[in-house]
């Protein structure tokens, strides 16, 4: 995630979930971390974060901490910041013009935003999945193989492209046609087909956007179900408006909500982040209880 250079590298080749701090100290992932959010097992974490699109400031002071192979969900109203939120995660924000990051924000310990730091190679270990099916219109086989040939993993590229078809529970559905264009899969298969895109490079944490948004039941469904199978592999983030999705597949959740400030100006805010659970039967805060309870929102 580092560009090479005097004690600050981090290898490109590196298994997933194993990093190198701007040290060249060799930090490895640990066994899965414990339910509580947070923990020394966390594989990112936010800490004082402040996004700003120009003059505006869009989110303010978030102190978030991801565990490693566990899903977090991020919840909350339209406009409440988790969706900037997620795409700090792995520098996204870096292509919105005028968009502007403060605070810390860690993969495994070093700060993806600091001095000499490849924004290409973080989203190649932070991959990401949008809220709308994503296809490239190119054939099954090269929507999935584009990664690995763009970041020069060229070898086995036949076995790459049937593991993360696998790893998307999309194999057996496509095997006999996967020269066939993208877009004659349906929207479910589509936005698995994403999925297997984006781990087809091998990345350490899978961020989700509303990736069951446009989809329908059956197919919601199945992402939740491969959601579960993910987790053994991936630190996964999702941003969902659906409550129950949140509810039903993460480890922690995280309520964010929009305040005025001084101005008058809407600002997204992080309310509350714990275990799952907790936030759904035992809230320590009135405003998401109301949330949850569906007073507002």
């Amino acid at each position: 995630m580092v560009n090479p250079g005097k004690d600050q590298h981090m290898s490109p080749t590196s298994p997933p979930g194993t990093a190198q701090d701007t040290a060249g100290i060799h930090l490895a992932v640990g066994d899965r971390a414990p339910e509580q959010p947070r923990s020394a097992g966390a594989a990112m974490a936010t800490e004082n974060l402040h996004v700003y699109y120009g003059d505006f400031l869009a989110v303010r002071d978030v102190d978030l901490q991801f565990d490693d192979r566990r899903i977090t969900a991020l919840i909350g109203p339209s406009g409440c910041g988790k969706s900037t939120v997620l795409r700090c995660l792995n520098r996204m924000n870096d292509l919105v013009p005028g968009a502007r990051v403060e605070g810390r924000v860690t993969y495994h310990g070093t700060d993806i935003y600091g001095p000499g730091v490849d924004e290409i190679e973080v989203r190649r270990r932070i991959g990401m999945v949008f809220q709308k099916p994503n296809p490239f219109p190119k054939s099954i086989y090269d929507n999935v193989a584009y990664g690995p040939r763009v970041t020069g993993a060229k070898d086995h590229l036949d076995d790459t492209v049937e593991q993360a078809l696998r790893g998307a529970a999309l194999w057996d559905e496509v095997k006999d046609k996967l020269k066939q264009n993208a877009y004659g899969l349906s929207g479910g298969q589509q936005q698995r087909l994403c999925i297997a895109r984006a781990i087809a490079t091998r990345p350490d944490v899978l961020l989700m956007d509303e990736p069951c948004s446009a989809l329908d039941p059956i197919a919601t469904s199945k992402i939740e179900d491969l959601m579960g199978e993910l987790v053994q592999d991936f630190t996964i983030v999702i941003v969902t408006h659906n409550m129950q999705q949140a509810a039903r597949v993460s480890h922690s959740t995280a309520f964010f909500t929009a305040q005025p400030d001084e101005h008058g100006d809407r600002v997204g805010t992080l309310v509350e982040f714990d275990r799952t659970l907790k936030i759904f039967e035992d809230p320590a805060d009135k405003r998401t209880e109301d949330y949850i309870s569906g007073k507002f929102g």
